[in-house]
């Protein structure tokens, strides 16, 4: 039973040094996130919203920097 929980504690740890390891590729890291300009441009490429609509909500963001 003891030998469980060692190996158990082990693969814990190794799974979160893993991860820690990765950083950059985590999907809440700072790095993996689009800017609301990048959301924007990408929803209007893809055709989520219109012409008029993209560029008044380019021209709010870009008065709001």
């Amino acid at each position: 039973m003891f030998i469980l929980w060692i190996l158990l504690i082990l693969g814990v740890g190794w799974a979160l040094l893993s991860v820690l390891q990765e950083g950059s590729s985590l999907p809440f890291s700072p790095a993996a996130r689009e800017s609301p300009l990048e959301i924007l441009k990408r929803r209007y490429a893809e055709g989520e919203i219109s012409v008029e609509e993209y560029e008044a909500r380019k021209e709010r963001l870009e008065r709001n920097r």
